[in-house]
């Protein structure tokens, strides 16, 4: 699957079978394919390239491109930023093959398939003429085709009319041609989606004491403000990115509830989230780049605070759950939403606090509202499973009279019901019986929501009864 340079050397070649490597050199080295592996060292060398620019894709099986689109010049020209890059890697043992074109097909062809470099702007035709048809990244048996054709080059290829080839090969093949001569452009996908806006600080010197990573937050949150100050917005979801400068990259996110534009907000919920660490952010030798993103962001209008404080009220237990989320993480805190159905076991459901639909807006479903003066047609919590209960009641169909619950016999003074409730038919199991529910007082003032599962049924069969929720 591959070889080293000392192999390659060797006259060792990628798909030589193993039998006749070792007939040629006994003394190899083999070591078994770990694709999962590979491919989190092509992601961990991606979280690496963020450095130069947020754009960054997947170029598999062990490619990368990156969108340096306006970057180039914060890093000295291309020529200084590829040095940069190649430097870097080579810390780590890594031989980089690195070009830039003004198409990403024209660089990932002489990446592949050439010696990279930099190609002026308007020179992707004459850099990659020379280069093979299957620099094109098209399929073996078009470029089989091409061969036979005698159009074994992309310059030989980009001579010939373009009618007949479409015809013969599709369409694709000319699309391919015209972005890799720089002809057509089409924008990366990145693996991040771009922030809505982004503050960093590089260091000459990298920085690992605690004070100085706690200032350089603020002052990046300070200018993150400014930012979302000016077109009206404010942050949902923070992430702040750490370079040290052996490569490792540590991303550390907070999420709010609702938009927020405040510094000391923002910086509070980030302490929460660095106590709560089980690993602790570790600087080794120092971090060379800290940066701060919005991901996401949404219209912020300024509030005005209502004479009755409500606003403040609102406010403080938002901040409360913030902070909540900050130290226990999304998931460990939730919130109910309504469920379009009468089976009371669906009725509700929880999810994450910070749970969104749609374009970035939070579910909010309208809960029924009760009648006034009236008591709750269902209890707050359920029982689940529901509990069995002992219990008298008049046949066929009256309500009960008294239950017996936890070895405690509750008279009934108030019934009102039944209620039937059918399971849904698209949902219905077999053996799920109907019940009818019927809410009860008892003679000491409290509540209950019983149920008979299933019709009555004389003996010797004995009708089931359960308690499902008490009522406040």
């Amino acid at each position: 699957m591959a070889v080293d340079a000392r192999a390659l050397a060797l006259g060792l070649t990628p798909g030589l079978a193993l039998a006749d490597a070792r007939a040629r050199v006994p003394a190899i080295d083999v070591v078994a394919l770990d694709a999962v592996a590979d491919d989190a060292c092509v992601e961990r060398i991606a979280d690496l390239c963020d450095r130069w620019t947020p754009l960054v894709a997947l170029d598999p099986p062990h490619g990368l491109l990156l969108d340096i689109s306006g970057c180039a010049h914060l890093f000295g020209g291309e020529e200084s930023l590829l040095n940069d890059i190649g430097r870097r890697f080579a810390h780590g043992g890594l031989n980089l093959r690195m070009a830039i074109a003004g198409t990403p097909d024209a660089a990932r062809a002489l990446a592949r398939f050439g010696r990279g470099g930099i190609v002026p702007p308007g020179g992707e035709a004459r850099a990659v003429g020379p280069l093979p048809v299957a620099a094109l990244g098209i399929a073996s048996d078009i470029v089989h085709g091409l061969s036979r054709a005698g159009l074994k080059t992309i310059a030989a290829l980009a001579e010939r009319p373009t009618i007949p080839l479409a015809a013969r090969f599709g369409d694709d093949l000319l699309a391919r041609l015209r972005r890799v001569l720089g002809r057509e452009d089409i924008r990366i996908t990145p693996r991040r989606p771009p922030p809505a806006c982004m503050a960093e600080r590089h260091f000459a010197e990298p920085i690992a004491r605690t004070s100085d990573i706690e200032a350089t937050l603020t002052r990046l949150m300070m200018q993150i403000a400014d930012l979302l100050h000016k077109r009206g917005e404010g942050g949902r979801y923070f992430e702040a990115s750490f370079f040290r400068s052996d490569g490792q990259v540590t991303r550390i996110a907070v999420e709010t509830g609702r938009p927020v534009r405040d510094p000391k907000v923002v910086l509070r919920l980030y302490r929460e989230k660095l106590e709560a660490l089980d690993d602790p952010l570790d600087p080794g030798f120092g971090f060379d780049l800290i940066r701060f993103t919005v991901p996401v962001a949404e219209p912020l209008d300024e509030a005005q605070v209502s004479l009755d404080g409500r606003i403040n009220e609102e406010s403080d237990v938002a901040d409360l759950i913030d902070r909540l989320v900050a130290r226990f993480g999304r998931d460990r805190v939730q919130r109910f939403i309504a469920r379009d159905t009468h089976d009371p076991h669906r009725t509700a459901f929880a999810v994450p606090v910070t749970y969104e639909s749609g374009k970035g807006t939070a579910t909010t479903l309208n809960w029924p509202a009760p009648e006034p003066y009236e008591p709750p047609l269902r209890p707050l919590q359920l029982f689940d499973p529901p509990q069995p209960v002992e219990t008298t009641a008049e046949a066929p169909d009256g309500p009960p009279r008294r239950f017996q619950w936890r070895r405690s016999w509750h008279e009934i003074a108030l019934a009102e019901g039944p209620e039937r409730i059918a399971p849904e038919w698209w949902r219905r199991e077999s053996g799920t019986p109907t019940r009818d529910y019927y809410r009860v007082e008892d003679v000491n003032g409290r509540r209950f929501w019983l149920f008979r599962a299933g019709p009555y049924r004389n003996p010797p069969a004995k009708t089931l009864w359960y308690l499902h929720g008490l009522f406040a």
